[in-house]
């Protein structure tokens, strides 16, 4: 959990934001994976201890975000007196969760993240978005975005992908927006819960048509191909439940209000 989001700064210049604009999904997770360490510092907040790193292939330079937590606790007490049973804060969970996000067709608002050895860890190595502000940040300056409409379905879409792997640490300082008002999600850490129901239904009020049908076909063969070597069987059985639930619950309100007032 970072709790202030993955960045106190944005460290990409804006000739790396240009350059890095235009490069594919698949060359992304490539570079990740083999581009050659430069520099590797520890960022000034989040209680996991994330570290900034930069990458050069030769011809692009880009940064990424490292995390090597991996606790479980039986049972974990936080400061507000909540208690959380089998508590596991795990760098798995960032690349499970972007694994299933692509799996779903959401990888435009989950960065590509794989696992990787950094200087003798292992753990994820997440691309840096290069963002203009947190949800906190916009919060607090009070600035609107430009479509109202399409900023909605964003956060429809975001709430739906929360209760499918169970985050329970969503916050505002770890939804970063971009210049040109696209929303990212980052640090997964303390997702993927074992529960078996949504946590807050009554958010989910509208859905992407093209996602829900992705839903429907979300089967266990998927999952596991897709995540299975960073999830446990549980947690791949309560992701799998918590499908069924979304999808039952889209289709009932369909059933109530009708598909153009729930579908998009």
């Amino acid at each position: 959990m970072m709790c202030v989001g993955w960045a106190v700064a944005a460290f990409l210049t804006l000739g790396q934001a240009a350059q890095t604009a235009s490069v594919e999904p698949a060359a992304i997770r490539e570079f990740l994976l083999t581009g050659k360490v430069v520099t590797v510092k520890t960022l000034s907040k989040g209680v996991t201890k994330p570290r900034r790193v930069t990458l050069t292939d030769g011809t692009l330079t880009h940064d990424a975000v490292f995390q090597s937590v991996d606790e479980f606790k039986a049972i974990e007490r936080f400061p507000n007196g909540k208690v959380v049973l089998d508590f596991r804060d795990s760098w798995h969970f960032n690349i499970a969760a972007f694994e299933i996000a692509r799996a779903v067709g959401l990888d435009p608002m989950v960065p590509a993240c794989v696992a990787r050895i950094i200087r003798s860890e292992r753990g994820s190595l997440c691309w840096w978005v290069t963002w203009k502000w947190d949800e906190q940040m916009r919060v607090a300056e009070k600035i609107r975005p430009p479509d109202t409409v399409d900023w909605q379905r964003q956060w429809d879409t975001m709430r739906v992908f929360r209760e499918l792997v169970d985050d329970t640490d969503r916050n505002q300082t770890n939804m970063l927006i971009t210049e040109d008002w696209r929303v990212w999600m980052v640090d997964f850490t303390r997702a993927f819960r074992k529960t078996k129901e949504l946590r807050v239904p009554a958010e989910l009020r509208r859905c992407p048509k093209a996602l829900l049908d992705r839903l429907r076909s979300l089967d266990e063969p998927t999952v596991r191909t897709a995540a299975g070597e960073h999830l446990r069987p549980a947690e791949i059985d309560a992701v799998l439940v918590r499908r069924r639930l979304i999808v039952e619950h889209f289709d009932a309100l369909v059933a109530e209000k009708g598909a153009d007032a729930v579908l998009f």
